[in-house]
């Protein structure tokens, strides 16, 4: 390193030549948010200078624009479905040279396990993978997952270079109650000088207020205008997310004005390979808030530089001498057209073609089936109603996380639920399948608009146990036992028969099969999907799988039963109310 160090410094001096010099380019300045001619130097993979420069190798510049590569504050690899190495070659096409992972999907099915196994295979591929540590496994005390993991066990993971810190505190009760496990892991976080990542939905001024005085920094859960303000004024970071199901970025980027800029970062949270590959990543959000008016190395600053100084990624995020050369080269500014992508000083990405393969062979993995239900019967899936008149259902709204509490009044003579169509009520069950408790959590949800036929998934956040909804019992069955054959994944049944499906072997969330074939599954899950639900123009199987996350407002489904988020209790599918 010494050597190296001397080497960059001579470089910078002009006293030696850069090895790569990419001359006559417009610089994309994060610092000032503003643009200017030059060229830039680059010596053992770090940007030595910006202004005249020669070396070993000449790039030409003219009529390009140059800015740092970008980075996902916030996302949950898992959720793209594919394993790290083929998610970085999705991700670095968009320019992405660095996210931000919390690996508590799979932690949540593997423990310690789990989180290792990211870490593992995330090493030596062509983008950065750093991580956040899950804070809450389970998200609440009020589900069955497949692993708890206490302090005492994340304290160890702070040894590994690449942790941040604490992920998203989903558990806002554990906070203000000041229960004692939940301040350990903030407090060893805090000890190791690392950041607390926030998952603050639904929380009131007082609540905010204790939360930040938690040193939670950051919040990716905003949707409204005015819980940025609150949060911003409180010196949080908003991470605009912007993600398959949950789209903010529309609503929130209205907030960010030259002012105000520093304090927001973009992110992606739960994306599908197939939504990646087609609309693209934080690439995608730089490109909207362009578009919407707000001035490119603005935008540029919240997709880079803010990151990194958010999480504390030293000499990361802008073209300057001493930062790493991770860095895109631009045909277009306000279209955010992409020419090229070099990592560490290295050409990687060019005119849509990956140059270099990765050095980490890691999608060999030994797994094990993690789907482990008992026996389904008919009657296990039954709703009583009788000498009940008030039905509590889950609806859902198109592209967010929130749902809302649906009270339905019905007669009381009726003895049993049923799906209805006609009313897009559709009995939802969850079945804990990681220890085969025979735990089945039942309800209604309105608003999946299926027809005919059941959507089964072993992703239910964030226990992800088995989550299954449809319009007969029979198929709800036959597609929940279908996900325990495949050992986990993503189906869709249709009177009698598995229309498609995809196998998702490590955990139930992920497959190290090459993303071609994922896609070609997921064309035909979403080629099914139009058959049983013709009239849906929203995720179907990701919005399915949040149904189950009881931190997000107003009424979700455990394993254990029907979940009020508000109040923080389980209430009945069906009650008698007087009057």
């Amino acid at each position: 390193m010494y050597n190296v160090f001397i080497e960059q410094i001579r470089g910078a001096s002009k006293s030696i030549p850069s090895d790569l010099v990419i001359k006559n380019i417009t610089i994309i300045d994060v610092f000032g948010q503003d643009s200017f001619l030059g060229d830039v130097a680059i010596k053992n993979g770090y940007i030595v200078g910006i202004g005249t420069y020669e070396g070993t190798t000449v790039v030409d510049g003219r009529g390009k624009y140059i800015c740092p590569g970008l980075i996902d504050a916030h996302v949950h690899i898992e959720s793209s479905l594919t394993t790290p190495k083929e998610y970085s070659k999705a991700a670095i096409l968009h320019g992405v040279t660095t996210v931000i992972a919390d690996p508590h999907e799979i932690a949540n099915v593997m423990g310690i396990d789990g989180i290792n196994l990211m870490l593992e295979l995330s090493r030596d591929l062509s983008i950065d993978f750093y991580f956040m540590l899950p804070s809450c496994v389970p998200s609440t005390s009020f589900e069955n997952s497949g692993a708890i993991l206490k302090s005492e066990d994340l304290k160890p993971l702070y040894n590994e270079e690449r942790i941040l810190g604490l992920g998203e505190v989903m558990d806002f009760p554990a906070v203000l109650n000041c229960e004692e496990d939940m301040i350990a892991k903030i407090s060893t976080c805090l000890d190791n000088d690392k950041r607390i990542d926030g998952h603050g939905a639904g929380l009131t001024l007082n609540q905010l207020n204790a939360y930040c005085t938690a040193n939670i920094r950051t919040d990716h859960e905003c949707h409204l205008s005015s819980e940025v303000i609150d949060r911003i004024r409180r010196g949080m970071y908003v991470l605009i997310r912007e993600g398959t199901v949950a789209k903010n970025l529309s609503e929130l980027i209205k907030v960010v004005n030259v002012k105000n800029s520093r304090r927001f970062c973009f992110c992606t949270d739960d994306k599908h390979i197939d939504d990646l590959i087609k609309t693209g990543t934080i690439d995608h959000s730089i490109r909207f808030a362009i578009s919407s008016g707000l001035p490119a190395p603005t935008a540029i600053q919240m997709g880079t530089l803010n990151s990194a100084e958010c999480y504390n990624l030293k000499n990361t995020g802008a073209i300057a001498p001493g930062y790493k050369a991770d860095f895109i080269i631009l045909d277009d500014l306000d279209t955010f057209e992409i020419n090229s992508v070099y990592k560490n000083g290295n050409l990687v990405v060019s005119q849509g073609v990956i140059l270099t393969e990765t050095l980490n062979n890691s999608n060999d993995i030994e797994h094990r089936n993690s789907i482990n239900i008992s026996t389904i019967e008919k009657n296990d899936l039954k709703i009583t109603t009788k000498n009940k008149n008030l039905l509590n259902i889950i609806e859902i709204n198109p592209n967010k996380l929130e749902s809302n509490h649906l009270k339905v009044k019905i007669d009381s003579s009726i003895k049993e639920f049923t799906s209805s169509t006609e009313s897009d009520y559709l009995k939802v069950a969850v079945i804990e399948r990681h220890k085969s408790t025979g735990n089945i959590g039942l309800g209604i949800i309105k608003g999946l608009k299926i027809q005919e036929g059941t959507i089964a998934t072993t992703i239910a956040h964030d226990s992800h146990n088995l989550i299954v909804c449809g319009t007969c019992d029979e198929d709800m069955i036959l597609a929940s036992e279908s996900l325990k054959d495949l050992g986990g994944g993503i189906i869709i049944v249709h009177k009698g028969n598995v229309l498609a499906s995809i196998q998702l072997e490590i955990g139930g969330l992920m497959t190290a099969r090459p993303t071609k074939d994922i896609l070609e599954d997921l064309e035909k899950l979403h080629s099914a999907i139009k058959i049983i639900a013709p009239d849906i123009d929203f995720n179907p199987f990701l919005t399915l799988s949040f149904l189950s996350l009881p931190v997000i407002p107003d009424i979700k489904i455990t394993d254990r039963g029907l979940f009020n988020v508000v109040d923080f209790e389980f209430i009945s599918v069906a009650e008698k109310i007087e009057g």
